[in-house]
């Protein structure tokens, strides 16, 4: 026995395993997402998708975050046909409607009110812990940038008005508790969040309840949005994903997508841009395009949002390979060169 089977001997934790054998090194399962530019986000790559883990959709008010959590926790369930949904809802702000528009079975999901984040805590702590690896189960949290604190609400009982000092540290223990678990169990946690603007004199962006969301999350996306107008009259909105944190997209990705008011999701968003740079989509003319590989057939703009023009760009193997040159994180050796700066401090 080597001295590091030893080591696994003697550990007194019940998962302890070689590296080689560790289930929680394992590859683990990825979720597909209905929507192409989406699986970009997750994993940088256009055949990739949702990984298990913390994920958490920030973003001001009205920026359709709660759909974007839906629209995982929807790909999730299709995924897994035994998948259970546990929706922890302090804002109630998503009517059952919105649940079925997105196709959400009601049959699956758990919806839990919850007021404070001690309540949140304790509750999804006891979910967790009666949870075995191989469950499956997507919890989202709408949201977590709203929630008070249990002191909060007790001050507001006996009148006080100063101001709750324990709620970052509260969501912070809250994450430290709760993460472990996540990936012990392999499932997916998807967290909505609010953000402010700093007061520096270059402001920037940043999620409220402190550093605890930040430092668990596997990926943090930001969300902006611009006025989709069709002539002068509002047709929808274009979303932005900004990926500020990633373990497989590069952070500072840009991803587009198109949500309108009577087509709802637009499924190719962000994919001609990309198609564009790479040269799979070439202009004809001003308003015309055409896939490289068909050039005599053309089409406007809006007509390039179809099964039909899309199945040649995203069964291309070069495509693929494009996308994931462009925007998955390199997981080359970090070693490769100190052989040549080590010979190269050598000859100084």
């Amino acid at each position: 026995m080597s001295f590091a089977e030893k080591l696994k001997a003697r550990s007194t934790i019940k998962s302890t395993e070689m590296l080689k054998d560790s289930l929680l090194f394992e590859d683990r399962g990825v979720v597909p997402l209905e929507i192409p530019a989406l699986n970009i986000a997750f994993s940088g790559k256009l055949d990739g998708g949702m990984k298990m883990g913390v994920t958490t959709f920030a973003g001001p008010s009205k920026h359709f975050k709660t759909l974007f959590a839906l629209l995982c926790a929807k790909s999730y369930m299709n995924e897994y046909p035994d998948a259970a949904l546990l929706f922890y809802d302090n804002e109630f702000g998503t009517p059952s409607d919105y649940f079925k528009s997105v196709g959400i079975d009601m049959n699956r999901t758990v919806h839990t009110p919850i007021t404070d984040i001690e309540q949140l805590k304790h509750d999804m702590l006891n979910q967790l812990r009666a949870c075995t690896r191989g469950d499956r189960l997507v919890i989202i949290v709408d949201s977590i940038g709203n929630i008070a604190s249990k002191k909060e609400l007790d001050d507001a009982d006996e009148g006080k008005t100063v101001q709750d000092m324990t709620r970052a540290k509260q969501i912070k223990s809250l994450m430290r508790m709760v993460s472990p678990l996540i990936s012990i169990l392999d499932i997916s946690l998807i967290m909505v969040n609010h953000v402010y603007q700093t007061q520096e004199m270059y402001s920037k962006t940043v999620m409220t309840g402190g550093t605890g969301v930040v430092y668990n999350s596997n990926n943090i996306f930001y969300i902006t949005r611009a006025q989709d107008k069709d002539g002068d009259d509002l047709a929808g909105y274009k979303f932005t994903i900004t990926v500020e944190k990633s373990r497989f997209c590069r952070e500072g990705s840009k991803i587009g997508i198109v949500v309108g008011f009577d087509s709802g999701i637009n499924k190719w968003s962000g994919l001609f841009d990309m198609a564009l740079e790479s040269g799979h989509i070439v202009p004809v003319t001003k308003q015309t395009y055409a896939v490289a590989k068909f050039p005599e057939k053309t089409f406007k703009r809006k007509a390039t949002d179809t099964k039909e023009f899309w199945t040649p760009i995203l069964t291309d193997p070069r495509f693929l390979s494009w996308i994931e040159n462009r925007y998955i994180i390199s997981n080359g050796s970090l070693m490769a060169n100190m052989d040549t700066i080590s010979t190269e401090n050598n000859n100084v």
